[in-house]
Formats: structure tokens, sequence, C-alpha cells
């Protein structure tokens, strides 16, 4: 398998992440790099997808990043895991449809060795948690495709600040929330970004 696969420790500015994965997928498209897969956590930012509404920020002093990927708006910062991809499609049957159920797969198996059960929806993209008659997100999805080589990735909330969701609707859904694995499970996830770069490689060879 000819993917690198990085992860940083310190947490990364958006903007430097996404301007090094157009320039890895340019790379890639030329025959110069290897696919990546690169764990993070970002400093403190929103950010929004290319179908996110102006309504959809609640607090207009915040400062949005206004990204290409697919979606609406979120919130990234340390305690939250950045899981980012460079892929190129071409070699792998052109199938988005099939990406984004490995990237689904992937987290509710590796959530599942933590005994935490979750579930997709096609509606509202991304991964949840339900808890008695409460359904809130865990982990969010944003893919943008070019030249066939997907980039972006999930990000997946382990013990991040939840209370700077307030001041959006996260992803544009009203009547759901946003939780992390610290609040359903108070465990260590030291490892997790291990466990997950395992089952998504097994996922997308599969």
């Amino acid at each position: 398998m000819n993917i690198e696969i990085k992860k940083s420790i310190k947490p990364i500015k958006y903007n430097f992440a996404l301007n090094y994965m157009e320039k890895r997928l340019e790379q890639i498209a030329q025959g110069k790099k290897k696919e990546l897969i690169w764990l993070l956590e970002h400093e403190k930012v929103y950010t929004a997808g290319t179908n996110f509404k102006n309504e959809e920020i609640l607090d207009k002093s915040i400062k949005i990043f206004k990204t290409n990927r697919g979606g609406k708006i979120t919130h990234h910062g340390p305690g939250q895991l950045v899981f980012y991809i460079v892929l190129n499609l071409n070699e792998r049957g052109k199938n988005i449809k099939k990406l984004i159920t490995s990237i689904e797969k992937t987290i509710i198996s590796t959530l599942e060795e933590y005994k935490i059960k979750t579930f997709s929806d096609r509606k509202d993209i991304g991964i949840w948690y339900r808890n008695k008659n409460e359904i809130k997100k865990v982990a969010a999805i944003g893919i943008k495709v070019k030249k066939w080589i997907a980039y972006h990735g999930f990000s997946i909330n382990i013990s991040n600040d939840l209370v700077a969701y307030n001041k959006i609707i996260p992803c544009g859904i009203k009547n759901k929330k946003v939780t992390n694995l610290k609040n359903i499970k108070n465990i260590s996830y030291n490892n997790i970004y291990k466990k997950l770069i395992s089952n998504f490689l097994s996922n997308i060879e599969s």
C-alpha cells in the first residue's frame, strides 16, 4: 500500500492544512507523491463548506473560514481528532460512494471497540449517537473531489469544547446537537487514531 501516514503533535492552522492538501493533490495527480492520511488537531476555527447559509451563523461576531469542502458550518479545535485524506480515486474505481461508506464504517467499527454504538444517516451525513430519545453528532464528514482525487475527510469529537457549537447551527441541523466521546464514556482514547487508521485502510482496500 502506497499511502503516507503522518500525525501532527501540535494543533495546525486550518489554512495551512488546506493549502498542504491542495498541493499534495496536484503532486499526486502528476505522479510525484504518494497518497496521504494525515491526523491532526486544529487551532480553534469555524469553517463553512460550500452548502452553508448565513442564517446558520447565530453569533455574527465570529470569524468564518470559507472552505471548498462539501457540507455546511462546523467548529474545529483542540480535543477533536481530524482525519484528513488525499486519495486517488482514479485508481480506486472512481467510487465516491464507496469512500463515504468506508469512512462511516471506519468510525462506527472503531467506536464499537470502545463499546460505543453509533450509526450513520444518509439524510444528515455524519456519525450519530443515540441516548434515550436524544440523538447527537459525534463525527462529521466532508469530502471534496478534484481530478478524481478525494481530499478533506472526517473529524471525530473526543474531548473538544462543545460550547463553541452554540454560536452556529452545526452542519445546518437545527434539531440535533453535538457531543464528544468523553461525554459519552469518560475513558482514555489515546490510541483511537491507530484504530482509525487500521480500520480505514482495511475498509478502502476491501
